[in-house]
C-alpha cells in the first residue's frame, strides 16, 4: 500500500508540472532522464562570428538551445512547416542580397505562421500596420499584405537592407528588426560600443539573436539534437496555379465554387484577403493562389 502511494504521488506530481510522463514501471526511485546537447564550438549570424568565448554569450545561446530542444511540439511544427515555407521565403532573400540565415527571424518571429501579436503585428514576419505600409503593403479591413508571405519577405528585406545600411551588420540588423532602429542606436550611442554582443539591451532584444541562433542550429542539423522526422511528415508545399484578378469579387465564397474548390480552401492559400469580399474599385491586379491538388 506505501509503494502505491508513493507511486501515485509521484505521478501527481508529475502531472501538476505538466510533464505527463507515462511509465508502466511501479518503481519511484529511478530519476527523470533529460537529455543534454552540446553547444557548438563555433557558430555564426549571416556570416558574422558570434563571440562564444564570452561567458554572456555562450550562456545566453545555452539558454535558447536548451528551451528550443525541449519545446517538442513546438520546434517539430516549426520544422514541419519550413518545408513549405521556406522554398518561398529563400529565393526572395537571395534576390534581395539578404543572407539565407533571416529566414530564422522568421521562424522566432511567429514559427511560420500567420501569427497575430497583442500589439496588433500580424503575419510570418510580423509587421506593424504602419511600418507596413511604408515597406509598400496594402493592408486595410479588406486586403492586409501583411499575411501576404511572398510580399511581407520582400518588405522585410527592405527595412533589413535599411538596418544594415544603418549600422554595418547583419547582426545589428536583425536586434534593430525586434528594437526598432531607433532603439538600437539609442543604446549604442549611450553605452559607447558598436557591437549586439556587447550591448545591454531589453531582455526581449537580448535574446532576440540568441533565439535565431538556436533554431538555426538545430533547424540545419535536427537529427542531432533528437529531431528526427522521417521526410514524409514534413509540410510539402502544395502546387497552385496563379490568377490575376483586376475587378472587384462580390462573394468569395461563389467566386470560390466557380474555380472549383471552396471559401475555405480559397482564404488558406490567400489569407490576404481579410473579407467575405474584395472591393476593387481602383482596378488594382491581384494574384490568387489556387490550389491544383491536395484538397
Amino acid at each position: 500500500m506505501k509503494t502505491l502511494l508513493s507511486t501515485i504521488g509521484a505521478v501527481l506530481l508529475l502531472t501538476m508540472s505538466g510533464l505527463f510522463i507515462y511509465s508502466t514501471s511501479l518503481k519511484t526511485e529511478e530519476p527523470q532522464k533529460i537529455t543534454f546537447f552540446s553547444l557548438p564550438n563555433e557558430i555564426d549570424f549571416a556570416g558574422e562570428k558570434t563571440p562564444l568565448h564570452l561567458v554572456d554569450v555562450r550562456e545566453r545561446l545555452d539558454r535558447e538551445m536548451l528551451i528550443n530542444t525541449n519545446l517538442h511540439s513546438t520546434t517539430t511544427l516549426i520544422i514541419k512547416r519550413a518545408k513549405r515555407a521556406f522554398p518561398v521565403i529563400e529565393p526572395i532573400l537571395a534576390k534581395y542580397g539578404v543572407p539565407d540565415d533571416f529566414k530564422y527571424l522568421a521562424v522566432i518571429e511567429s514559427g511560420l505562421t500567420n501569427a497575430v501579436s497583442p500589439a496588433g503585428a500580424r503575419g510570418v514576419w510580423q509587421f506593424m500596420p504602419e511600418t507596413a505600409k511604408e515597406k509598400g503593403m496594402e493592408v486595410n479591413e479588406i486586403v492586409d499584405e501583411r499575411y501576404h508571405l511572398e510580399k511581407s519577405t520582400e518588405a522585410a528585406c527592405k527595412y533589413l537592407i535599411d538596418a544594415k545600411n544603418k549600422f554595418g551588420s547583419w547582426t545589428l540588423a536583425a536586434a534593430a528588426y525586434n528594437g526598432g532602429m531607433g532603439g538600437v542606436n539609442k543604446q549604442i550611442t549611450n553605452q559607447q560600443v558598436s557591437s549586439y554582443y556587447d550591448l545591454l539591451l531589453t531582455e526581449e532584444t537580448s535574446r532576440y539573436v540568441f533565439r535565431i541562433l538556436a533554431l538555426k542550429q538545430i533547424m540545419k542539423n535536427p537529427v542531432a539534437y533528437g529531431f528526427d522526422i522521417p521526410t514524409s511528415q514534413l509540410y510539402h508545399p502544395i502546387e497552385t496555379q496563379k490568377i490575376q484578378v483586376d475587378s472587384s469579387i462580390i462573394d468569395l465564397a461563389v467566386f470560390a465554387k466557380n474555380l472549383g474548390i471552396n471559401y475555405k480552401i480559397l482564404k488558406i492559400h490567400n489569407p490576404w484577403l481579410r473579407d467575405r469580399k474584395l472591393e476593387n474599385k481602383s482596378k488594382k491586379t491581384y494574384v490568387l493562389e489556387i490550389p491544383v491538388e491536395g484538397y
